[in-house]
């Protein structure tokens, strides 16, 4: 008979293939008490978990140290997230661990962590479908306790920094019994009231205190809120499945009035710098447009009608005094000219030839007499001398040649 023989190695194999195709065994949460807890060199912590009944050999690498939030101890009762596996080298199986958290809240814990998953799994914490905050609201709904510092540190801060914002308040139940029914209708309440933003939260407490904030009828009318929401849950180390479904998450309500009001102070003096500005600016325009219209006038009283004008009368009066002493100038030639003339006419004048000896003779019909055939005998004649005329008769006439 022929029997099947396997090597250690191979038993070993199947055994961590089996472990690993246990999808329980994947992903597991187990609680216990801390027993030999070693922080190696290395950054890895080795330790045993253990009960009334057993123990389990466990070990967290150092590449997973994010998950543990406190320094371990001896005797700690925890709860540990992670997959249980084979070693082979010894073939033993063991624990390895990705967080560990102090038990005392390990159920709610382990539901609040298969919760996470789940709505993360379905895109509910995408920062695509983060709606941003509006930068300058002026009415803000508040979901929380009525009486309570969470409500008090908001309104104060609000008053602070702009006593002009509109602040509605639904007095929600936050804990115990019908808290996240509570939570739900106050944030569907200020939805319609046309608010700008929505700050959901309270005060810190236990993770029993803050429960009403990890349930998903909540986290999906955060989600499915058209207004952006702000989450202000607990102190700055408290998380809630609130804080991850949100459009902003606050550490405090402080901070969230913080993050939602804006401080009229700051918007004011930005105002006051930006009519500074814009009025030095205002001025530079107007130097720069007095300097251009300065230039167009200056240009302008070239191109007047008024002094295109003078430029004509000016041309007019510089032909003026021209033409005058051209005018002088012709009229001083044509009186030289003149003055020669009458020389010359003085020189040709009969008064000058009758001064010299000579006269000359008229007839009856006052027509000068040059020839002798122009008389006859019994005609009377006059003769102009140098000072006066002789009335004659002719007698006789002789004819004389010269030559």
């Amino acid at each position: 008979m022929t029997r099947n023989v396997y090597t250690v190695k191979q038993v070993n194999s199947y055994i961590k293939n089996m472990f690993t195709q246990d999808y329980m065994l994947n992903r597991i949460y187990v609680k216990g008490e801390v027993s030999n807890c070693k922080y190696h060199t290395s950054g890895h912590i080795y330790f045993s978990l253990k009960d009334e009944s057993g123990t389990i050999a466990c070990v967290m690498f150092a590449g997973q140290r994010g998950g543990l939030s406190f320094h371990m101890s001896e005797g700690q009762q925890v709860i540990v997230l992670g997959s249980v596996n084979v070693y082979e080298r010894s073939g033993s199986y063991q624990l390895y661990a990705k967080e560990i958290r102090l038990d005392g809240d390990g159920v709610l814990y382990e539901k609040f962590q298969m919760l996470k998953q789940e709505l993360e799994e379905m895109g509910m914490f995408a920062p695509e479908y983060k709606k941003p905050i509006p930068p300058y609201a002026g009415k803000i709904g508040i979901v929380t306790a009525p009486t309570g510092a969470a409500v008090r540190d908001i309104m104060n801060i609000s008053a602070r920094r702009n006593p002009y914002v509109q602040l509605i308040l639904y007095p929600a139940q936050v804990q115990g019994e019908g808290a996240k029914e509570s939570i739900v209708r106050g944030i569907r309440m200020l939805e319609n009231q046309d608010v700008d933003i929505i700050i959901v939260g309270r005060g810190g407490g236990s993770i029993e205190d803050l429960w009403a904030f990890n349930e998903e009828v909540v986290a999906r009318a955060i989600f499915d809120c058209e207004v952006p929401v702000i989450s202000a849950v607990g102190h700055e180390t408290d998380t809630t499945i609130a804080d991850y479904v949100a459009d902003l998450r606050a550490p405090t309500p402080s901070a969230a009035a913080e993050l939602a009001v804006w401080d009229y102070s700051r918007v004011q003096t930005y105002l006051q710098e930006c009519s500074l500005q814009l009025n030095r600016q205002m001025r530079k325009i107007l130097q720069l447009n007095r300097m251009k219209l300065s230039g167009y006038q200056t240009k302008l009283s070239y191109l007047h009608p008024r002094y295109r004008l003078q430029e004509q009368q000016q041309r007019l009066a510089d032909m003026e005094d021209r033409f005058r002493i051209l005018m002088e100038g012709r009229l001083k030639d044509a009186r030289h000219r003149l003055a020669i003339d009458m020389e010359k006419l003085n020189g040709l004048s009969p008064m000058k030839k009758l001064n010299q000896g000579f006269s000359y003779v008229e007839d009856m019909n006052c027509r000068t007499v040059k020839s002798i055939h122009e008389v006859h005998p019994g005609d009377r004649l006059s003769i102009a001398v140098t000072d006066g005329v002789i009335n004659a008769i002719v007698n006789d006439m002789k004819e004389e040649h010269h030559g």
